[in-house]
C-alpha cells in the first residue's frame, strides 16, 4: 500500500459557543486513519501560540506529525441548524508554498484539506501532484478568504483541478461549483473521482462514468469533522485497492462509528 499523508492548516473552532478546540482536516482525518488502523503522516500548520498544544493533540493520535509555524491559526465560530452549518471566519491562516510540501513522501496518496480558498494555490498543488495522487476538499475552491460570515462563491482558479485525482464536495459547495449536480456537470470538471456528500442523506460517488448513491448512517447533531474523516477513510480505502463505490461505503461506515463513539 502506498504511503498516506494529510496536509492542511489546523483551526481553532468554537462550536455553539463552547470552549475553543482544535479543528481542521489534518486533525479530523488523522483520527479517522487511527480508527482504521491505517498508517499515515500529518503535515499541518498553525501559529506559534497554538503549536505546542496542537502538537500534543496530534501526537496523542499516534501518527507521525509535523506542524509548520504559521503567522496565524485559522479560526471559526459556528453552529448547526440540522445539517446546515452556520459559520463565521474569525481569523485567516497561511497559504502553503511548494517548499512547504516538499518533504511529503514520493508516491504518496495525499489528502489536501484547505480551510479557505488559496490555502493551496495551483503551483503548490502541482508540486504535490508530481508522482503523488491528490485528494482535495472542495471548501478550498469556494470559501472566500475574508473574515466575517462565511461566504461561498465560484471565484476559484480552475487550474487547481488539473492536479486533483479525487475531489470531495459538500452539498453547498457542489451547488456553487456545479450548479446542477449530474454526470455531465461533474465530467466537465475533468477530475476522475468526485464525491458529493449530503449529510444525513448520504453521498453520491461519480467515478468510471457513472453516479452511485451511498446511503448514510444516523449520526449525532454535531457532525464536525465528518467530511474530513470521510475523505481520509476514502483515500485509505482507495490506496488499499478498493474501488470508488466500495471505498465510499467503507468511509461512510467509519464516519458513523466515529461520531457515535463506537470508535475513538
Amino acid at each position: 500500500m502506498p504511503p498516506l499523508a494529510l496536509v492542511g492548516n489546523l483551526s481553532r473552532d468554537v462550536v455553539e459557543g463552547g470552549p475553543p478546540r482544535i479543528g481542521g482536516g489534518a486533525f479530523h482525518g488523522a483520527r479517522a486513519l487511527r480508527a482504521l488502523g491505517a498508517r499515515g503522516s500529518v503535515v499541518a500548520r498553525c501559529d506559534a501560540g497554538d503549536r505546542p498544544a496542537y502538537l500534543r493533540r496530534l501526537a496523542s493520535i499516534g501518527l507521525p506529525a509535523r506542524i509548520l509555524r504559521g503567522s496565524a491559526t485559522t479560526a471559526f465560530a459556528f453552529r448547526y441548524e440540522g445539517d446546515r452549518r452556520i459559520m463565521e471566519v474569525v481569523h485567516e491562516g497561511d497559504s502553503w508554498t511548494p517548499a512547504d510540501v516538499a518533504a511529503i513522501p514520493p508516491r504518496a496518496w495525499v489528502h489536501v484539506a484547505p480551510l479557505l480558498r488559496d490555502d493551496f494555490p495551483a503551483e503548490t498543488l502541482a508540486a504535490l501532484a508530481r508522482g503523488r495522487r491528490v485528494s482535495f476538499d472542495g471548501q478550498g475552491l469556494v470559501r472566500a478568504r475574508r473574515t466575517g460570515p462565511l461566504q461561498l462563491d465560484d471565484d476559484y482558479d480552475a487550474a487547481l483541478l488539473a492536479h486533483v485525482s479525487i475531489l470531495k464536495l459538500a452539498e453547498e459547495e457542489a451547488d456553487v461549483v456545479l450548479g446542477s449536480v449530474d454526470e455531465s456537470t461533474v465530467a466537465a470538471l475533468g477530475v476522475p473521482e468526485v464525491l458529493v456528500t449530503y449529510g444525513s442523506r448520504g453521498s453520491v460517488v461519480f467515478a468510471e462514468g457513472r453516479a452511485t448513491e451511498i446511503p448514510a448512517w444516523p449520526v449525532p447533531r454535531d457532525p464536525t469533522g465528518s467530511g474530513d474523516a470521510f475523505s481520509a477513510a476514502y483515500l485509505s480505502a482507495r490506496a488499499g485497492g478498493h474501488a470508488p463505490v466500495a471505498a465510499a461505503r467503507r468511509a461512510t461506515s467509519l464516519v458513523a462509528a466515529l461520531l457515535t463513539g463506537r470508535l475513538r
